[in-house]
Order: structure tokens, then sequence, then C-alpha cells
């Protein structure tokens, strides 16, 4: 993208989805917008006309009528982007698209680029860095708890907190750093026993959200279910059963699935991708099947909870050897004993009754797969979902923080040995830093330009 101080022209993008639909809306931002849509507008005078407001006409370039469409005008800095921003909702035509576009661009516009309409908004103050990241996170939410927690940090609860810790801390520092143009003196302008508290209270909150983060990437990413057990213990059935779709081939021959099958269902606003991995055994003749069971294998190694299904007509020391072996594993598992319709409920609680973290089920007749899913949430979420506390999705915010966490250890063991405040100094404006890289109070254009390359163009 365009250094900082370049930004002074006028971008045009499709914000609306490419492609066939009932409406589509085309973004200018800049000194020229309202210049620019003023003269593809003949039916009023634009530059008189109030901000946020609408109007409706044809769009000429020249003689040659493009389209009837809405204007919609909003004028600096009262805008998503702090300029002058119009917005043309037109016919979902992507020819007439590409003419608006294009006549755009014949009177001083550009296209603009990835994320350049939001990156414009974090220059120039509507948005802090953390806010606007959460824009396109936003825009990439598919279920309910990945919309809560982009929305959350879009408001500014992440940022807000963040924030006032890093204010505090930059008022202890420059008291600190005052200390060292009366270093002959031996005063202390900064109270330490103030100063540990403010560092011990900024720990805990850097500890929680690093903490968060493993719920954070569960949300943006889902979470990798392996359903694994011996052939014909109906891995395939339950399967399908869970997505409501005959998805997986199902039969009573031993080692029917072959290879593993991925799928995604939504359970309580997490998205759940289930793995139907070939059957397990201990010998087998076959090499594709062989070849199958070692994929099973690395799949149940790298997934977030491995649902390991019995036939609860198998052995009580089969079962028994195969969990111990998923707990060597140190993963999250759920036990699962099928086929309760040809043993009987009652019958097989008596048998595996020790067992503990066991749901029993027909995957056959679909009996209990929805307690399945409750206690798969539970397994894996543990209720954090519905707090309203920030949670980490974000990559870039975890390893800053990380790097905070490392700078507070310092400082605290800087105050410990009771260094002088020209070392202290040092840590804390390590600090300082990476609590500023995340907001935006610390940036370069580097860092901006793969943060917004990574949105859509209209965005």
């Amino acid at each position: 993208m365009s250094k900082l101080a370049d930004w002074d022209d006028t971008i045009v993008a499709l914000a609306t989805p490419p492609g066939i639909g009932a409406i589509g809306v085309i973004r200018l931002s800049g000194k020229k917008a309202i210049t620019i849509a003023d003269d593809l507008f003949p039916s009023k005078d634009l530059s008189q006309q109030l901000s946020h407001t609408l109007h409706v006409g044809f769009l000429k370039d020249r003689t040659t009528v493009l389209d009837e469409a809405v204007v919609s005008i909003f004028k600096g800095p009262k805008s998503y982007t702090g300029e002058d921003v119009i917005e043309i909702s037109c016919h979902g035509s992507p020819f007439i698209h590409q003419r608006i576009i294009e006549a755009c661009i014949k009177r001083g516009a550009r296209l603009a680029k990835p994320g350049e309409f939001t990156q414009r908004a974090f220059l120039n103050g509507k948005l802090d860095l953390a806010q606007a990241e959460a824009v396109a996170d936003l825009i990439a939410s598919n279920t309910a708890a990945s919309h809560k927690t982009a929305l959350h940090t879009i408001r500014g609860g992440f940022s807000a907190r963040l924030k006032e810790l890093r204010e505090r801390l930059i008022r202890f520092s420059a008291l600190i750093e005052l200390e060292l143009d009366f270093s002959q003196e031996d005063v202390e302008f900064a109270d330490r026993t103030q100063f540990y508290e403010l560092i011990n209270e900024i720990q805990l909150t850097v500890s929680q959200l690093i903490t968060s983060f493993g719920l954070g990437n569960v949300i943006k990413n889902g979470v990798s279910v392996a359903i694994i057990g011996k052939p014909n213990a109906g891995k395939s059935t339950l399967l399908n059963v869970l997505l409501n779709e005959d998805r997986a081939i199902v039969s009573e021959i031993p080692g029917t699935t072959r290879d593993t099958i991925e799928e995604v269902i939504n359970i309580d606003g997490i998205l759940f991708r289930l793995i139907d991995t070939a059957g397990i055994r201990q010998h087998s003749g076959d090499v594709i099947e062989t070849a199958g069971m070692s994929r099973s294998l690395d799949k149940m190694k790298n997934a977030d909870l491995v649902l390991f299904l019995f036939d609860v007509n198998d052995k009580k020391d089969e079962v028994r050897s195969m969990r111990s072996d998923i707990q060597k594993q140190n993963v999250n598992f759920l036990l699962v004993g099928n086929k309760i319709d040809q043993m009987g409920e009652q019958e097989a609680q008596h048998k595996f009754g020790e067992e503990d973290k066991i749901v029993f089920i027909s995957a056959k007749l679909g009996l209990h797969t929805e307690l399945l899913k409750v206690r798969m949430a539970d397994t894996v979420l543990r209720g954090q979902v519905q707090t309203e506390n920030t949670i980490i999705t974000n990559a870039r915010h975890y390893h800053a923080l990380k790097e905070v966490e490392k700078s507070l250890a310092d400082i605290k063991t800087g105050m410990d040995n009771k260094l002088p405040g020209d070392l202290l100094a040092l840590d804390i404006r390590r600090c300082l830093y990476y609590l500023g890289e995340i907001t935006g109070e610390v940036t370069n254009d580097d860092t901006l330009d793969y943060i917004f390359s990574k949105f859509c163009i209209g965005k």
C-alpha cells in the first residue's frame, strides 16, 4: 500500500460481494468523493446536500445512462473512514458495477486496495488497530460465538482496558525517568508500593487474556473432533446422524472407511469439524486399510477432542485398554458406548459403570446423540463462551501479550533486585511498546500493510 503521508487521494471499490444480486453498493472515500459522484448524478447538486442523506436518481456518464441508483452522502469526519464518503446503491449486475467504477476512475478515483477503507478509518482515528482487525473477524464470523467476540472487540472493550493500563504505566514511567535527573540526590518520585500493585494488576489482566487465546482459537477456527474406534463400531453411522445426512458409507464389512472424512456441524455457536476415521485394529493385510489406520492415529494426536466409539458388546478389558492408549496421547476425549439398542442402556451402564466420561448412545436409532453434542461442547468449552470477558482470537495480539508478560516479569525482577531507574525504564519502555503495538499507538507501514492486506477489497 501507499505510505501514510501519501493518502490524500480518492478510492473506489465494490463494497458488496461480486456477482449477480438484487443490490450492489459502490463506495467512494476521499477529497473528491462528492465531486466525482456529483458529476455522475445530474439530478441534484450533491455538494449542497446535507451529510447522512439519501438521493434517488439516474447515474450518467456524460450522455450514457448507467443506472437508476440511491446515492448516500457521509461527510467527514462523521463517516466510516473519517473522510467524505459516497455510497452508490445500484442494481446488482456485475456489468453495471464495472461501468460505474470505471466512470469514477475516469474522474480521478483509483481502485481501492484490500482493507484500504478500514485502514483509513484507523489512520483518521475512527478505530484503533485492534478494533480495525475485529472488523475483518466480524465479516468472517460464521457462528454466534465468533460474532459475539468480534463485536465485543469492535465496541472497544478489549482496547479500553489495555489503553487504561498503558496510560497508568506511562505515568509511572515518567516519574521513574524523572528520578534520573536527580540521581545524585537519591530521591524517589514513583511510589514503589503503588508501582508493584500496578504491575500485579497488569500481569493479572495479561495472564487472563493469554489464557483466553486457547478458547479464542476454538471460536475462530472451530474444534477438530476425531471419531475413532475399532472397525464396525458405528463411526460412520454416528457421523451421519450428527450431520443428519448420509455423508459416509455404512456397511457391515470391516474396513469400509479407508480414509478420513471431514464435515462441519454447529453446536452452541461453535463449529465442530468431525473427522470420521478408518477403524483401528491390531492387524490388517490390506495395504490401503493400513494406510487409513495410520492417518486415523495422526488425526487423533492432532485433534482438539477425540470421540472413542466402542460397541457395548465389546469386552470390558478391550475398552479399558483402548482408553488407556488414548490417555497416553494427552488429548481431550469422550468415551461413547454405541449400540445400546442391542444390549440396553441399563445393562451397558452396569457393565461399564465405573468408567467415567461415557455417553451411551444408539447411532443407528439416534438415541442420546443430542446429549452427546452437549457433552462435546462442555468438554471443550466448559461454559466459557457465555461469559462477557474479552477473548483473544488474534494471533498477533497473543504474541504481543506474551512479550508484555516477559517485560512485566523483568520489571518485577528488577524492582526486587533494587535495580537503578535507568535499567527499570528500559523494561518499562519495552512493555509499553508491545501494549501500544496491539492497539496501534505503536506501528509502522509494513505492519499495517500486512494486517489490512487480509481484508476484502471494499472494506
